[in-house]
C-alpha cells in the first residue's frame, strides 16, 4: 500500500474526534453489532461532537446579537423561552433532538432483531443469588409517564416474558451518546466516585453498599469491583434493566452484587442502619420534587452511624453560574424528556439533606472527575487536567452520619 499523502497523515495525527465505536466494551450480554450498525453509532457520535463544538457556540452569538438586545433577564426560564423564538436556536435544538431520536432508533434496530437471543443469554446468567424481582412493586408516575431520553418505553417496558430489549438499547448506545467519555463499559461515573471515596475516605471499609436507581448496573459494577469484600445491593423499579444488569455483572465476573426490584422511596425490606454507603449516580434528576425528599429521608433511615451517602449529579445552579448557562443546561428539561431536570438543579440539596435528618456539619459538597479509559483514549493526560471530550465532571453531594 502506498504511503499516505503528507496532508492526510497530518490530519490523521491531529484528529481529536470521538473514538471509533468498535472499541466499546463487549461483556457477555452486550448486543451483537454489525458493521453498518456500528457506523450509525459513529455518525451519531460525530454529529453530537459537531453540534457541541461547532454549532452550539452560535447560540451564544445569536443570544447576544438578536435575542437579548440589551434586555435584562430575571430567570433562566425567561431566557429559554426567548431563545425558543430564535431561528438559530431552533435549528440547533432540532438537530440535537433529532440525534437523540436517531440514537434510540439505532439502538432499537440492534436490540429488537436479537431480543429473544438476549433474553436467553440473560436467563442463563441470572438466578436468585444475583437477581430478586418483585412484580408487585408499583411504578412511580415519574417513571411510568415519561420516555426518558426519548427512549420508547423508557427503562421499565418489557415486550415479552424475560425481555431485556430496552435495557440493551440503553447499553448499546451509551458509548456513542457520550463520545466514549464514560469508558468502554460506560462505568466512568462509578469509577469517579470510587476515586473520590479512596481519596477522601482512605480508611473507609464498607460492609454493605446500596446503589439507588442502578439501571443496567454500569456504575454499581466498578464499586463492587473496588470493594470486593462488601455486599452491594443495587435497586431499581425497572424489571428489564435489573435482569440485564444482573447478567451483565455476572458475565464480567462480579459476584458481590444483588440486583433488587424496589422503589427507593420505601425500602422496608431493609432494617434501619443497614448500609455503610448509599450511592446514586445521575439518578436524582429522574425522580420528582416530592420523591426527592422521601428518598433523602429513607437514606437517612437506612444509613449506619459513621456511614456516608453520596449523590453524583450534574452541577447545581448557583448565583455565580450565568443565567444563560443555566438556560442551556435546562435544554434537557424542555426537549429531552427530563421534566424534573430544571427544578432539581435549582434546589438547595444540602438543605434537603438537613431536613431529612443529616447534621449540617457533616454535609458533603465536592466534585468528581471521570477516570479516563486509556483503552479508549490512549494518549489522554494522566492527571485531572481538563481534557475536553475525554473527561466528564460531576458534583458530589451527600453527608456522613
Amino acid at each position: 500500500m502506498a504511503d499516505k499523502p503528507a496532508e492526510t497523515a497530518d490530519a490523521t495525527a491531529s484528529y481529536e474526534g470521538p473514538p471509533d465505536y468498535r472499541v466499546v466494551g463487549q461483556h457477555g450480554v452486550f448486543p451483537e453489532v454489525s458493521h453498518d450498525e456500528a457506523e450509525r453509532f459513529n455518525f451519531l457520535a460525530h454529529m453530537n461532537r459537531h453540534l457541541s463544538t461547532k454549532v452550539l457556540p452560535g447560540v451564544q452569538t445569536a443570544f447576544d446579537k438578536r435575542v437579548s438586545k440589551g434586555r435584562s433577564f430575571d430567570s433562566r426560564r425567561e431566557i429559554i423561552h426567548a431563545l425558543a423564538e430564535d431561528r438559530y436556536f431552533q435549528g440547533w435544538s432540532a438537530l440535537r433532538r433529532n440525534t437523540m431520536e436517531m440514537r434510540q432508533q439505532a439502538g432499537r434496530w440492534v436490540t429488537l432483531r436479537q431480543a429473544e437471543a438476549l433474553a436467553e443469554k440473560t436467563a442463563e446468567l441470572t438466578d436468585q443469588t444475583n437477581l430478586r424481582l418483585d412484580p408487585t412493586v408499583p411504578l412511580p408516575r415519574y417513571v411510568s409517564a415519561v420516555d426518558h431520553h426519548c427512549m420508547p418505553g423508557s427503562y421499565h417496558t418489557e415486550y415479552f416474558e424475560g425481555d431485556v430489549t430496552n435495557a440493551a438499547n440503553y447499553d448499546v448506545g451509551l458509548f456513542a451518546t457520550t463520545g466514549g467519555m464514560l469508558g468502554r463499559y460506560a462505568d466512568g461515573g462509578g469509577l469517579a466516585v470510587v476515586k473520590w471515596v479512596k481519596k477522601n475516605m482512605p480508611d473507609f471499609r464498607p460492609k454493605r453498599i446500596l446503589d439507588l436507581g442502578c439501571t443496567i448496573g454500569h456504575n454499581a459494577v466498578p464499586i463492587a469491583q473496588n470493594f470486593p469484600d462488601a455486599e452491594v445491593t443495587a435497586v431499581d423499579v425497572g424489571t428489564p434493566v435489573l435482569r440485564y444488569a444482573a447478567a451483565r455483572a455476572r458475565s464480567m465476573g462480579v459476584e458481590n452484587i444483588q440486583f433488587v426490584q424496589g422503589n427507593v422511596e420505601s425500602l422496608s425490606a431493609f432494617p434501619d442502619g443497614h448500609f455503610d454507603w448509599i450511592q446514586s449516580t445521575m439518578f436524582l434528576h429522574e425522580t420528582s420534587f416530592k420523591a426527592l425528599q422521601t428518598i433523602f429521608a429513607e437514606t437517612h433511615r437506612l444509613l449506619a452511624p459513621g456511614g456516608v451517602v453520596l449523590h453524583v449529579e450534574q452541577p447545581q445552579y448557583t448565583d455565580d453560574m450565568p443565567l444563560f448557562e443555566q438556560a442551556m443546561r435546562d435544554w434537557d428539561s424542555f426537549y429531552n424528556n427530563e421534566p424534573f431536570w430544571s427544578q432539581l438543579h435549582g434546589i438547595d440539596l444540602q438543605a434537603f439533606l438537613e431536613k431529612a435528618g443529616f447534621d449540617r456539619g457533616k454535609l458533603i459538597h465536592s466534585g468528581a472527575t471521570a477516570v479516563v479509559d486509556k483503552d479508549v483514549f490512549p494518549d489522554a493526560a494522566d492527571d485531572d487536567s481538563e481534557d475536553y471530550g475525554r473527561k466528564a465532571a460531576w458534583e458530589v453531594i451527600g453527608a456522613r452520619k
